[in-house]
Order: C-alpha cells, then structure tokens, then sequence
C-alpha cells in the first residue's frame, strides 16, 4: 500500500541544489490536512500530471482545496477530503547564488579596423549572482522530472549565455574602441550592457540575474595563430603573416637546406607584392619611365624573375647576366638566388 505523507519538507539547507522533489521517485500521496513546511529562502510547488497547482511560500501550510484550487478541477466536485491524492513537491531555493564564476573557455574575437591584423582575440574572466524569480517557470522549463537539480547542471548553460552577450556587446561598440587598453576603460559598461541583455534570458526561464562582473580582460598570446584558424584574416594578411614566419624560421637555420629554400621562397612573396604596389603606382601617375628603386624597397634576396621586374628586362637576360660571371648569383638546387647588395652593385656597373 503506498504510504501517505502527513508531513512534506525538505529540512536541508540546499547548498547546492537549486531544486529537490519530495519523493524523489515516483508520486507522493497527499491529502487534505497534510502539514506543509517550507523553510526561509525556499518555494514549494505542488505538480500533478505536469500541472502546477499550487506555489507556497515560507512558512508552514495546511493543504486544503482552498490553497489548492485545482485539485477540485483535477479529482472532480465528489472529491472526498481525508482521501489521498498524488502529486509531486518541489522545493526550490530562493537564496541569490553569489560569486559564481564565468571564464571563456575560446578567446572571443574582437574587431579593430584599421589598427594591426584588423582583431583582437580577447580571454577574460569574472563571477555573477543569479536567483530563482519564478520556481513554477522554472521547474516547469528546466527542471522537469528530475530528482535532484544541483546549482552544476544549469551554469555551464548560463555561462554560456552571458558569453554570447558579451560578444555581441562587442559588436555594438565597434568604433568605440581599438587597442585592449580602451576596452580595460570601458569594463563597468561593458558589465552592465551584458547584464542587461542576458537579463531577458534569465527571466524566460524563471532566473533574475544579479549581477555580472569582468574581473579581467587580456588579449591571447596567440592570436594570429588563432585567427588564421578561425578564418578571420585576408589574403593579403594571411601571406604576409606566412611570409614572415618561413623568414623567421629561415633565419634560424644558418645551416641551408629545405628550410632556407622555404624561407627565401616565402620571402619572394614579399618582394613580388611590394614590386606589383610600386608598379601599379607607377602606372596609375602614367609613368613609363624606369627608375632605379631605393635600395631599402628591394627584398634582400630574389629570384631571377624579380631581379629582371627590377631592371625591366626579360628574366632571360637576367640569366645570360648570371652565366656569363657579370651579375653574381648562387644557386641553390635548380634555382639561381640573387642578394640585393649583388644586384645593386650589378647596376652601380
């Protein structure tokens, strides 16, 4: 025979739950006249078949089809008082949960025109408060039929809805802002913006949220990484950004091999943008004329094809220069390599 319940509390202090059903399995059997306690910073909400009937606050209650109106809709008018019915309690915490703690787990992108790679990669942490407003909402649409819902299975949820609302307050300060120095000075609004707007959210499903707080901003020790991945930088960026480290690693290897051949390939990508920029002003002014460039724009080591860009003649005769001894070269593999101090002394004649 299923035991009647004459007394429903839940004496725990709830240091972690949010949430805990009486009984935790099953339905319990209730009746008219049973004693409902409910303890300082808790709700109690009476369910039946997915319904809620009723919510009580702190205090101890007598259950009667007066403070449980529904019941008479649910049983029907011959209901009989000392009869049991069956229904579920749920006892909610209505403590405010302080000093949680909010991390991003990915840097959040940041766009910066016109100032370095165009973003910023930005990691930051801080804590919020939140509290239950609405605990028959907040059962109904979070909880469910669970047993036991501990403050750990809802945050990484409202974590990430702060995150998104951090972003997009980034968003809408586009301009406002462009190195990590102006955004430490705009912390507190910044705040209150992503409290703000993460505040309608809490509230659909019965949260208030207290507070939030950015306790740290810092840019990522790898943001260039981070951002070719992410596919956030331009061609133009992303070459230049690759030219630069097989130069780095070029530089690193005073032995030669694969790895110089790489660095000087990737460094001719930077000689050939700079000589198509400076061509195609040339052509924009209408100059037809050829110059001899400033030693400082010319790479410090080219190929063939971009010395003979230089001296505009065909790479052709850039190579009958380079057999007949008069403009020195070396040649690594298959292909001839020319120093800029080589070139420039090749036209001092």
């Amino acid at each position: 025979m299923a035991r009647v319940f004459d007394v429903i509390e839940w004496a725990d202090e709830m240091p972690n739950e949010i949430v805990h059903r009486f009984p935790e399995v099953g339905a319990g059997d209730f009746r008219i006249g049973s004693q409902v306690i409910v303890r300082e910073a808790q709700a109690a909400v009476f369910f039946r078949d997915g319904k809620a009937l009723d919510v009580f606050g702190p205090g101890r209650h007598t259950i009667t089809t007066a403070n449980i109106p529904l019941l008479i809709n649910v049983l029907g008018k011959a209901f009989d008082g000392r009869s049991p019915f069956t229904a579920e309690v749920y006892f909610v915490s209505m403590r405010e949960f302080r000093d949680r703690k909010w991390g991003t787990p990915q840097p959040i992108p940041v766009q910066t025109p016109g100032v370095g790679l165009g973003w910023l990669l930005l990691k930051g942490f801080g804590t919020y408060s939140y509290q239950v407003k609405n605990p028959q909402q907040f059962v109904t649409q979070i909880v469910g039929t669970r047993g036991i819902y501990l403050m750990s299975d809802i945050e990484n949820d409202l974590r990430s809805r702060l995150l998104r609302s951090l972003t997009d307050m980034f968003g809408e300060m586009k301009g406002k802002y462009q190195t990590v120095q102006d955004i430490l000075g705009w912390l507190d609004e910044i705040s209150a913006g992503v409290r703000a707007k993460a505040a309608a959210e809490f509230e659909a499903i019965g949260l208030e949220l207290k507070t939030f707080v950015i306790a740290s901003m810092t840019p990522s020790e790898n943001t260039a990484e981070e951002l070719r991945s992410r596919g956030l930088l331009d061609a133009q960026m992303y070459a230049q950004l690759q030219a630069a480290d097989a130069m780095r690693e070029a530089a690193q290897n005073p032995s030669g091999g694969a790895g110089l051949t790489a660095g000087i390939g990737a460094g001719m990508g930077i000689g050939n943008m700079i000589s198509q920029t400076m061509s195609g002003m040339q052509q924009q002014q209408g100059g037809a004329q050829s110059a001899q460039p400033a030693s400082g724009s010319l790479p410090p080591v080219m190929t063939p094809a971009e010395a003979a860009q230089v001296l505009r003649v065909s790479e052709e005769d850039v190579l009958a220069a380079i057999e007949s001894g008069d403009l020195p070269a070396r040649k690594i593999g298959r292909a001839y390599r020319i120093s800029r101090e080589a070139l420039e002394k090749f036209l001092g004649g």
